[in-house]
């Protein structure tokens, strides 16, 4: 499992939080709902982002990915810093939009790449640190390609005769060209997908991405506490409807 919330990161909450970043919001949410202050400074900040059981970088790119999945770019900008300060390289960024664009639609993430340029120029971030528009792509292993051509025979055959080029471009361009760029690990790319499809409750397609981030190398326990801080930024009753797909999941994987 990767390390806990380190030092420096907790810092750069706790600096956020208390020098300025924050601070308008916190004043916001004492003249609205003092509880909800109350609930983030305790719970969410003083709780949740310290758990072992998740790096400070797996939360933030959960988190980011669950925001942009669900259009909250107003919220975006200050997870996109603390992404930045937890090790959350640029050109991941870069790439989690790009995923995301097929995951949750275009819109959600050009509104995303917005909001993601401006942070980038206040970061003094290049172009040159960013994912390339055509990497060489990470090549796939004989058992790799003997399961995709399995799954695309058997997507063709479920669904060829009902949308043609839905089943085309998910091998073209999903599974043989996105999912094989290099500047987002398979365990990551997975790690956003899983985040994105939890955040909309898109559970009819979890568990078979569940499986592949386990796959990936996401352990159970890590898996266990994405739900944990998706509940917080997507809401139990998204976190609920996803519990029995993962628990199917975790038991199939343990017989």
């Amino acid at each position: 499992m990767r390390t806990g919330l380190n030092v420096e990161f907790l810092g750069a909450i706790l600096a956020m939080v208390s020098l300025g970043s924050w601070a308008a919001d916190v004043n916001d949410l004492t003249s609205a709902a003092p509880a909800l202050e109350k609930y983030t400074q305790e719970r969410l900040l003083g709780e949740v982002w310290k758990r072992p059981q998740l790096s400070a970088r797996d939360r933030s790119i959960t988190t980011v990915a669950a925001l942009i999945a669900r259009n909250q770019v107003n919220e975006l900008p200050r997870y996109l810093r603390l992404a930045l300060d937890s090790g959350v390289k640029p050109a991941e960024l870069s790439e989690i939009i790009t995923h995301l664009a097929f995951y949750s639609g275009w819109a959600n993430a050009t509104a995303a790449a917005a909001v993601t340029k401006d942070v980038f120029v206040e970061r003094k971030i290049s172009s040159n640190q960013l994912a390339p528009a055509k990497p060489k792509l990470l090549e796939m292993s004989e058992a790799a390609l003997k399961s995709e051509k399995e799954r695309e025979v058997r997507v063709g055959q479920q669904f060829g005769a009902v949308s043609e080029g839905v089943v085309q471009y998910t091998t073209e361009v999903l599974f043989l060209d996105l999912w094989l760029r290099p500047d987002l690990s398979p365990r990551d790319r997975s790690l956003v997908t899983v985040s994105a499809l939890i955040a909309t409750g898109q559970v009819q397609q979890l568990g078979s991405h569940l499986s592949r981030a386990m796959d990936n190398g996401l352990t159970q326990s890590e898996a266990s506490e994405v739900l944990t801080q998706l509940a917080f930024y997507a809401g139990w009753p998204n976190v609920f409807s996803a519990l029995p797909i993962a628990k199917d999941v975790f038991e199939k994987r343990t017989k």
